[in-house]
């Protein structure tokens, strides 16, 4: 799989995609990750990359310019699935959709800025547009890592133990149940007793048991779907 993130501020991605299991998965080659900033893809000799808006509304717009000769220079190299736009109005950043990206082969993260984006990129060059959640932040580039960090997670070898991904909150629509570790007792606070028993089926059903309950009480939201 290859990643690719467009952005403005490429300072703020060099630690994340070198750190933790964003790290690993790239030095075992499960995925590429390529940061490309914007301003090497300007016209403006001053390495500028937006303008005011017309229609004299306050702020600042990423041009059109320097996206499209990016994102094109790009495609001239490989097909992408998917051309994504990290907006606080897209679509809501769940667990189904890091799973289904997460079977993607190339993808294309553009980082939104001031005021976003010239709408003529999100109409002609976009295929998916994507929120991690209801408020406004300077700039895309933590969405991005968001993103980036919870497809990378499911890519097979990227954790050590597969299973672990796989029993992650939301996979099933649920939270997780709570886990524990040693020791057995601190400061009088008990491990449940059924999780030194031994008894998988036990386990099991308490873990499917927990889910639920927390699911049902900490975010009902998620049982109707």
């Amino acid at each position: 799989m290859r990643i690719d993130i467009i952005t403005v501020l490429p300072e703020m991605l060099d630690n994340f995609i070198n750190l933790s299991i964003v790290a690993r998965a790239r030095k075992k080659g499960l995925v590429e990750i390529v940061v490309h900033d914007l301003r090497d893809y300007t016209e403006d000799k001053h390495r500028r990359v937006d303008d005011y808006p017309y229609g004299g509304f306050a702020g600042m717009v990423m041009q059109c310019q320097p996206i499209d000769a990016c994102i094109s220079a790009l495609t001239a190299e490989r097909h992408y699935d998917e051309i994504i736009f990290t907006s606080p109005d897209g679509q809501k950043f769940d667990q189904p959709m890091a799973n289904e990206l997460s079977l993607k082969g190339n993808i294309i993260i553009l980082c939104g800025h001031y005021k976003g984006v010239d709408y003529r990129i999100r109409e002609h060059l976009v295929t998916r547009e994507i929120s991690i959640g209801d408020y406004v932040l300077t700039g895309g580039e933590l969405a991005a890592a968001a993103i980036t960090d919870a497809i990378v997670r499911l890519l097979p070898g990227a954790i050590g133990d597969a299973e672990s991904a796989l029993s992650d909150s939301f996979q099933d629509h649920l939270l997780s149940a709570p886990v524990y570790t040693r020791p057995r007792d601190y400061k009088g606070w008990l491990v449940p007793d059924v999780l030194l028993s031994g008894n998988d089926r036990l386990i099991a059903e308490w873990e499917q048991q927990q889910a639920f309950e927390r699911t049902q009480r900490l975010r009902p939201d998620l049982l109707e779907k």
